[in-house]
């Protein structure tokens, strides 16, 4: 292990068990000044008393960033313009903070002078890809240091005696063992009791939405302004985007709405179990899916549901600043461009529906899509239309080949 005595490294820090040990760590095995970064991507936090914490657990310095809006307009509503979904069901709110912190971790790093940079992800997760690769992106000499790859706490348990023996106060306890990562847009929940699959979530453990079973009898209506693919109002209020995300986050979160309980395959290659909540995310999606499906012709719209996968495997894996990532995204906002629109989602137990969606450049033509008599569409052209289109099965199937 080189000593780096004197020298500083970088910590992304949030003040939860596994980074209040790894600032602990760092400053015992390296001989090293720790300068604590923490990003404020909306986790609900006491950003001063985490500060104090990590003044008190042995940082030089600490640095603390207000992310909230960045994170909302640069990386959220650029993953709902693009519907990026992993595995069909988890909305990526981790995945899209990662890049944003690493980087911006990585910019303190270059002021601070450091020699290195560090994290608290651990081994066998997605976390340490996403970390990693964005410093390797941007600061290719510094060096990385992963504790969980390096020494010899194995376990939570380890680190539960650790932190006892140093006196470090942590927010885990052996009776309510899993982890939680929560910012603006969702709250995750992994590890401990959740490891077996078979075990259903403790109500008790949700944090930004009630019980479907207990929410409002009475269905909520919202709608929700697009300008371009991005959403601009709610109910007619202008907000900015973090605000935005977080009022949705309320009203949504009221009706149950936004819960997901998921098997995902890691791309370190193994599967794992993670509870999500999303509420505002789960709505954005729903009501974007409406204005897009008035006001993208169709064969964009099947370019862009073929990209979808795409990117939010590329977000889940880590390579937000990548040359696909970038082309892919390019791609997506030219078919956001006529995306500006209204649409009306009604919110109850659980569930979210669309009840209305409009746009002033709709492609949707009553006079073409209505049963009733009309001047643009003669239907005796319809019988051509099938014959052409059933010519190729005829040939297949009188070829011998059917």
């Amino acid at each position: 292990m080189e000593n780096l005595k004197g020298k500083k490294i970088v910590l992304a820090y949030s003040g939860g068990l596994d980074t209040s040990i790894i600032l602990k760590w760092l400053t015992e095995n390296y001989g090293a000044r720790v300068v604590a970064f923490i990003a404020d991507v909306g986790q609900n936090e006491d950003m001063a008393a985490a500060r104090k914490k990590a003044l008190e657990t042995g940082a030089e310095k600490v640095r603390v960033a207000n992310l909230k809006e960045e994170f909302a307009r640069d990386f959220v509503f650029p993953a709902i313009r693009a519907g990026a979904v992993y595995e069909g069901s988890y909305l990526l709110g981790t995945s899209l903070a990662r890049p944003l912190i690493a980087r911006r971790q990585v910019e303190v790093a270059l002021e601070e002078k450091a020699a290195a940079l560090s994290h608290g992800a651990t081994e066998k997760g997605n976390d340490q890809v996403r970390f990693e690769l964005v410093y390797h992106t941007f600061a290719p000499k510094m060096r990385i240091i992963s504790p969980w790859r390096e020494w010899d706490l194995k376990s939570r348990e380890d680190l539960l005696n650790f932190a006892k023996k140093r006196g470090i106060k942590i927010p885990v306890t052996r009776k309510k063992p899993y982890s939680c990562d929560r910012n603006l847009f969702h709250t995750s929940y992994e590890g401990g009791i959740l490891e077996d699959p078979w075990t259903e979530p403790d109500e008790a453990m949700f944090e930004m939405t009630a019980s479907p079973e207990r929410a409002p009898a009475k269905p909520e209506y919202v709608e929700i302004e697009f300008l371009r693919g991005s959403p601009v109002a709610v109910n007619g209020r202008k907000l900015s985007p973090a605000k935005l995300i977080a009022r949705l986050n309320t009203v949504a979160g009221r009706h149950g709405v936004g819960r997901a309980d998921i098997v995902e395959n890691r791309f370190v290659g193994m599967k794992s179990r993670g509870v999500y909540e999303t509420p505002a995310g789960t709505v954005l999606h729903c009501a974007h899916g409406a204005v897009e499906s008035l006001t993208v012709d169709r064969e964009v719209a099947r370019l862009k549901e073929a990209l979808m996968p795409k990117i939010a495997e590329a977000v889940y894996y880590g390579f937000w600043y990548s040359p696909e990532m970038e082309a892919m995204m390019e791609a997506v906002e030219r078919t956001q461009q006529n995306v500006t629109g209204a649409a009306r989602v009604k919110l109850y137990k659980g569930s979210v529906s669309i009840a209305g969606r409009k746009a002033k450049k709709s492609l949707y033509n009553p006079a073409l899509a209505t049963f009733e008599e009309d001047n643009l569409y003669d239907q005796k052209d319809a019988g051509g239309f099938i014959k052409l289109n059933a010519l190729r099965l005829k040939a297949a199937r009188f070829s011998g080949r059917g």
